[in-house]
Parts: structure tokens; C-alpha cells; sequence
């Protein structure tokens, strides 16, 4: 077996010698004749147990080199001209090209003086601030320094002729050893990072290796020169900065307090801490104001959130959405009256202390180990939020002063975004009660029809929308239902919506038909518009459906202004889109708006919403409409269950969008509860009137009104003779009030005066209205009608 190593390294180094597996000597190195005197050719082919001082020596290394792949060692040698030598050595199994295997023998070279530039090359290498080695062409370890003695925990004598995963088996070496081939091939140098925990060390280190070919004076690569720096505090700054960055991407990705708090605790662990309590102040419950003046006293908090590496957090003295009180001597009390983070090192004297404040939170701080703690107020814009908890208990280093430091910034980037969604959870708050107070809070109790609505309003953060819903009784026993949607969101649709529907109320108040009435809602809308912007976008304003029940006729009259149509369920079951004229929405000022006519059969559910029940992200509006037409088919027991039956096949658990839904159920006034009469235009039919208005109220049971009934149609019957234009009507329906209607072809509204005592007319109209209940006027495509109600409560 000839020599495997290098002879420069030999030379200069060491002494090395090879045998095979029955221990006959197979090569001889210059520095091995240098240290026991013998020729190459005096040695090789000879017994190696020759060069043994004593059989002792033989049979103890023998008995070390059975079964094992190494070993090191003092022994004693012979010398050529006979006399011992002690020397530290080791021997490693060896693989010849042939495939026998053998033995290197490995020695240290007692060398000659070196000059003294040679002697300040050595100081150089031996005290570099470094870890140098040099490894020979078999990665075998040739020399170090004393960084790289106590990086290894091993003198150079031990360490000579190792390699590198003999002397730190990890598979960062291995990777190290790949890297020292590669020089050893292309001669190149190579820089790799590897992160371990060397010999002596408690905690893991990152290195940064740099190994460089080393040249003999023809270029031909006989060894590797190995560096190590110890990069650790740059480290920790890069992993700071890349956790810093990672904060700021995953924390504040919603606007949900909870939420953002659980983003705190799951970027914490493990990388900064083993435990992470995340503690908020009750005031950011409701959304109220924070309290004024330094915090002192037992502070309560809810706990918004905690992770630890622990499976099931059992460290924490309160689950999440718990309410925890902290005794004003407290950490937490401490940090949050003093506005500054506080850092503890968990020792004797304190656990005493803190077991006499909360032995609760002492018993667990024990129970799990707990050595290091990090108190972090959040606080920003001059607001005090809450308290972040960082702990250490299976992590063995402790908390030091950049951990404080990256804990506070960590905690600083999160209160921005709890504040953001306290405002915004604030201006929500503020947006929904202005929704609730601006929606109608009881629907009221109609002869037309039955009606039930639902309002879901969004859950996403983009906050409340302006859809809205009314149920606006008329006269005439008629009711008028709407459903609008605003655009924007938050106050300003809130406030939008209650322009709106202040508006409609006044115009549905003057009888307008539903064509009309959504011509002057346009109207008003434009206008607003150019007050709020002088220079409108263009956007739209709103979209509503207007529609009008007459429970007499059955006859129900929709207009729509780029709002979704209408279903109407019948009372076999069935479900069908209603085709209605579908007009500009409001504030486009382009077009008229056609009014659509359609009779609804008694029962007969009209069902009017907005487009967030049947539109969303992942839902086009056809296949929305299906869906609620598939809906409202369903039997439902009562009209408030098919309600819910709707919300809950189409709407998610978090709606994207508001969504309103008002379903009405059509009622029917019989013949037998109203009665019609066509009037000639001669005023001595009015005694005849008043009679035979007498007996139908008799009829009706209603005698109790007989005499104001006949003062209020004799004033309102002869008005029409007077003022009006044939053909006249009259007519009488017994709802919740007796109703009087009086209608003619003349578009001239009367108007309501005080008649002075010489005046023989004018006191008709101020009869009626000092008997009724209500009174009015509307309009009617041809000629108009004026209505009086008495209430029918007490009878």
C-alpha cells in the first residue's frame, strides 16, 4: 500500500507511515525517516510492530485498533540507532484503490528552527482571531489554530490527521467537506454559512466558512485552508430584520382586533418567544374612547390572544375572549402605568413577590419553567391599548437587550393596525346605529298586505353599505313597499340612506305614482350630488324599487331605478322574476321611468332586496337570482320563516355585502267591505247619499259614525258637484279606519282655509279635517281624489 498523503504537507508537518491489514509497513514518508532515522527501503515490507518500544506497547495498540476506524494516542517508538522516542500519534482505516484496506500512521515531525519571517507566519496562523485549519488533499486536519482548539474542544496534536465530521459530527460538516472537495477540484474558493452549536457552547452559533485552496510553487493544490468566523450577531441582526419584515407583511392583513392579535402571537412564536400572551383593554370592547390620564390600580384586560410551543397553550392563566385582572404591583400594571417595557429575569426573590400578587400566575411560571419574560405596553398615537407578554421557558438563552428591542418594535408595528381597526371599528359601530335608526325599527301592521323584512350587514372590513328598506302605509287601505341601495360605504351611506328615505316618505305622502315619484328621487339625488361635488364623477348614486299595493283592486304598480327586479311567489309555490322596466339608477338624470302594472292574487308574496343577497365574489347575479327564486318556492310555515329560509341558503356566514330582503304578502279587501257610488252632478242627490251611506254603516255595524260620516260626505260630495268635473264617485272602505273617498276629473287640488263670518263657503274642508283622523288629496292620471279616514280602534 504506498503513501496517501501529500509530500509537500509531509515534509513540512508530519511524519506518516501505511500499512496493510497484517500490519507490514507499505510506505514511509520523508518526515517519518526524520523522526525514527529508518530509509524507505529499511522499512517498507517490515513488521510495524518492529517499531514498538516493547511488547506492552504492541499488544496495547493492537488491542486499540481491533474493530474501531481509529485512534489516538501517546506511544513509544524506536529509533534507528536505538533509542525511544515518545510521540502523540493517530491511526485511521484506510481504503487502498485496489479495495484492500490498511492503516494510516500519523505522527507530529520534530522541526528544524524556522527563520524569523517563517517564525511570524506561524504567530500569524496560530493567533489569527479566527478558526483556521489547513486540511491535506484526504480532508485529514494537518494544523489549527488555538480557535479552532477551542472551537473543537481538542489540542492540535489530538485533532492532527482527523477530519472534519470526526471532530463535530453534525451534517454541517458534511456540507463543509462537500465544499472542500469542490476547492480541491476546480481550485477555487468557496464561502458557505452553517449555524451549529460547537463544543463547550449552550446555545448555536452562525458561521461563515471560507475555504481557499493552498498552492505549492507550480500551482498544484495540496491542501485546503479552512476559516471560520463567527457570525452570529450579524446573524441575529438579519433574522431580526427578516422577522421585522415578515411583521409587517402578516400583521394588520384584516381589520379585526382579535384577528390582528393572533398575527402578533403567531409571528412571536417560537422565533422570539416560547409563550406570547396578547392582552387588550376593555374600552376597545365597544369601541368607546380610551380612558383618560395614566392607567393605576388593578387593570382588567381581555385576552385577545396566546400561542405558545406548546400544544394547547397551558401556560396561560386565562383563555382567549377571558376578562384578567392585574394587581396594581403587577408586571403588566407596572409597564402599562409607567408606559416602558420591562424585562425579567425570573429569580427567588421575584417569584416570592409575585406569589404574595397572583399565585395563580406564579404556580404556572413554576409549574413550566418559565426563566425569562418580556412586558411590552402597546401604545400608539398617544392611546395605551393593551400588554404583550413574551416568555422563556424551553428556549434556554435568556431575553437580552436587543430581544427588548425587537419586541417593542414588534409590538409598536401592532398597535398601529389595533388602532386602525379600533377607529375603524368605531366608525362601524357608528355607521350601524345610524343604519339601525334610519331603517324602519317595527314594520307596521297593514290591511294591504303582510310584510317581514331581514337586514345582514356586511362583515368584511369595508364596513356598512347603504342598502335600506320602507314600508309606507297610503291611503285608500293602499300600501307602498321600497328597497334601495346607496353608494359608498360607512357614515356617508348611512347619512345617503337617510336623505333618501326622508325623501321618499314626503313624496309617497303626496300620493305620487311610482314613475313619478322616482323622477323627482332623481332629481334630488343630482342635485345633492353637484352640492356635495361641484364636479361630479359621474358615479351612481343610488338604485331603489318603488311599488305601490291596492288591496281593493289587488293591483300593484313597481317602477325601478337600476335596482334587481322583483320576485313574486304565488300561492301554489311557484317563484318568478317579475319583468319590470328597469330605468336608470338615481343621480344619472337620462331617462324617464316607466311604471309597470301587474294584479297579484290574495296570498301572494312579493319578495324585493338588494343585490348583496344574491350577488357576491364568487356568485354571478343570474346564478343569484336562481338561487332565491329556488328559495322562496320552499313551504315555509310563516312569512318571518321563509325570511330565513332565504339568508340562509344564499347569504356565507360573513357577507361581503349589506343585504336587505322585505317580503310582502298580499291581502284582499272582499265587496263586502267596500261600497261605491257613481254621483250625478246635482247637488240634491247629496241627502240621497248621506242616506244610503247611512244604511251601509248600519250594516257595517259602524253606528257610532254615522253622523260625522254624513257631515264629511255631504262636504266632500257637494265640493265635488261644485268645484269638480263628472263623472264623481264615491267610495267607502271598511279597513283598520273607514275610509272616504270622493274622486272626480278635475285636477284642481282644494286647499285648506280659515273662513271669516261673513264668508258663506270655506268651512267644508276645515269640517272634515276637525272630524277625521287623516285627510288628503292625490292625483290620479285623470282628475283626483280627496280621502278622509276616522279611526275604528275603539269600535
Amino acid at each position: 500500500m504506498s503513501s496517501v498523503v501529500n509530500e509537500p504537507l509531509d515534509m513540512v508537518y508530519l511524519a506518516t507511515a501505511t500499512m496493510d491489514s497484517h500490519g507490514v509497513v507499505t510506505g514511509w514518508s520523508e518526515g517519518a525517516q526524520r523522526l525514527l532515522g529508518y530509509l524507505p527501503e529499511e522499512i517498507v515490507g517490515r513488521a510495524v510492530t518492529e517499531l514498538w518500544a516493547g511488547g506492552t506497547a504492541v499488544e496495547a495498540v493492537g488491542r486499540c485498533l481491533a474493530g474501531r476506524s481509529g485512534w489516538s494516542g501517546r506511544v513509544g517508538l524506536c529509533h534507528r540507532d536505538g533509542h525511544r522516542v515518545e510521540a502523540e500519534a493517530l491511526a485511521h482505516r484506510v481504503v487502498a484503490d485496489g479495495g484492500a484496506t490498511g492503516w494510516l500512521l500519523v505522527s507530529a515531525v520534530a522541526r528544524e528552527p524556522c527563520p524569523p519571517e517563517a517564525d511570524a507566519a506561524v504567530g500569524a496562523f496560530t493567533q489569527a482571531p479566527c478558526v483556521l485549519a489547513v486540511f491535506d488533499t484526504d480532508l485529514r486536519l494537518v494544523r489549527a489554530n488555538a480557535d479552532m482548539e477551542a472551537a473543537a474542544a481538542l489540542t492540535e496534536d489530538r485533532m492532527r490527521g482527523m477530519r472534519l465530521v470526526e471532530l463535530l459530527p453534525h451534517p454541517e460538516s458534511e456540507k463543509t467537506e462537500e465544499g472542500m472537495r469542490r476547492v480541491l477540484e476546480n481550485g477555487e474558493r468557496q464561502v458557505l454559512e452553517a449555524y451549529l452549536r460547537v463544543p463547550g457552547e449552550s446555545r448555536e452559533h452562525a458561521w461563515t466558512i471560507s475555504l481557499a485552496p493552498l498552492k505549492d510553487r507550480t500551482g498544484s493544490v495540496y491542501g485546503v485552508c479552512f476559516a471560520a468566523y463567527d457570525t452570529t450577531r450579524r446573524h441575529q441582526a438579519q433574522e431580526r430584520l427578516l422577522l421585522l419584515n415578515e411583521a409587517g407583511k402578516r400583521i394588520g392583513s384584516t381589520l379585526d382586533l382579535a384577528h390582528v392579535a393572533h398575527e402578533l402571537a403567531d409571528v412571536a412564536v417560537p422565533r422570539v418567544a416560547d409563550f406570547v400572551g396578547v392582552d387588550l383593554l376593555t374600552f376597545l370592547d365597544q369601541g368607546e374612547e380610551p380612558p383618560s390620564g395614566p392607567l393605576s390600580g388593578p387593570i382588567t384586560m381581555r385576552r385577545a390572544a396566546h400561542r405558545s410551543v406548546l400544544p394547547g397553550t397551558p401556560e396561560a392563566v386565562v383563555d382567549v375572549g377571558e376578562l384578567d385582572t392585574h394587581p396594581e404591583s403587577s408586571p403588566s400594571a407596572e409597564c402599562l402605568a409607567e408606559g416602558r417595557a420591562i424585562l425579567y429575569q425570573v429569580t427567588d426573590e421575584l417569584m416570592v413577590r409575585w406569589n404574595a400578587l397572583d399565585p395563580v400566575r406564579a404556580a404556572r411560571i413554576r409549574e413550566y419553567g418559565i426563566h425569562s419574560e418580556l412586558v411590552v405596553p402597546m401604545r400608539t398615537r398617544g392611546v395605551t391599548l393593551g400588554v404583550v407578554f413574551f416568555a422563556r421557558h424551553r428556549t434556554p438563552v435568556p431575553f437580552d437587550e436587543d430581544d427588548l428591542l425587537l419586541a417593542e418594535e414588534i409590538t409598536a408595528r401592532t398597535a398601529v393596525c389595533v388602532d386602525n381597526a379600533r377607529r375603524y371599528q368605531r366608525e362601524r359601530m357608528t355607521a350601524r346605529a345610524l343604519q339601525r335608526h334610519l331603517l324602519p325599527r317595527r314594520l307596521p301592521d297593514l290591511a294591504a298586505m303582510e310584510v317581514t323584512s331581514r337586514y345582514v350587514p356586511s362583515e368584511t372590513w369595508a364596513g356598512v353599505g347603504g342598502d335600506w328598506f320602507d314600508v309606507i302605509p297610503l291611503s285608500g287601505a293602499r300600501a307602498a313597499v321600497v328597497v334601495g341601495d346607496t353608494a359608498g360605504r360607512g357614515v356617508e351611506a348611512s347619512a345617503a340612506v337617510g336623505r333618501l328615505r326622508s325623501a321618499i316618505r314626503t313624496l309617497a305622502d303626496i300620493d305620487l305614482p311610482p314613475g313619478e315619484l322616482l323622477t323627482h328621487l332623481d332629481d334630488l339625488v343630482t342635485r345633492l350630488a353637484a352640492e356635495d361635488d361641484p364636479e361630479p364623477s359621474g358615479a351612481t348614486g343610488a338604485t331603489c324599487l318603488y311599488a305601490v299595493y291596492d288591496p281593493v283592486s289587488r293591483h300593484c304598480t313597481l317602477a325601478s331605478a337600476g335596482h334587481p327586479p322583483p320576485v313574486v311567489v304565488t300561492p301554489a309555490g311557484s317563484a318568478d322574476i317579475l319583468d319590470v322596466s328597469n330605468g336608470p339608477p338615481l343621480g344619472l338624470g337620462t331617462l324617464p321611468f316607466e311604471a309597470v302594472e301587474t294584479e297579484l292574487s290574495e296570498g301572494s308574496v312579493l319578495a324585493l332586496y338588494t343585490d348583496g343577497l344574491v350577488e357576491s365574489f364568487y356568485r354571478a347575479i343570474d346564478e343569484g337570482l336562481e338561487a332565491l327564486c329556488e328559495a322562496l318556492a320552499q313551504p315555509a310555515p310563516s312569512l318571518d320563516a321563509l325570511g330565513d329560509t332565504v339568508l340562509h341558503t344564499l347569504l356565507p356566514d360573513r357577507p361581503e355585502d349589506d343585504a336587505a330582503l322585505l317580503l310582502a304578502r298580499a291581502r284582499a279587501l272582499g265587496p263586502d267591505r267596500v261600497a261605491t257610488w257613481e254621483i250625478p252632478p246635482e247637488p240634491a242627490v247629496v241627502s240621497r247619499i248621506r242616506r244610503e251611506v247611512t244604511a251601509r254603516l248600519m250594516d257595517w255595524g259602524l253606528e257610532k259614525l254615522v253622523l260625522t260620516t254624513e257631515l264629511v260626505v255631504s262636504e266632500l260630495v257637494t265640493n265635488a258637484i261644485r268645484y269638480g268635473r263628472p263623472p264623481i264617485r264615491l267610495r267607502l272602505i271598511r279597513d283598520r279606519a273607514l275610509i272616504c273617498e270622493v274622486s272626480d276629473f278635475s285636477s284642481t287640488a282644494p286647499h285648506l282655509r280659515r273662513a271669516r263670518a261673513l264668508d258663506e263657503g270655506g268651512r267644508g274642508l276645515f269640517l272634515v279635517a276637525q272630524l277625521a283622523q287623516r285627510w288628503g288629496t292625490r292625483l290620479e292620471v285623470q282628475g283626483k281624489t280627496i280621502w278622509a279616514e276616522q279611526d275604528l280602534s275603539e269600535d
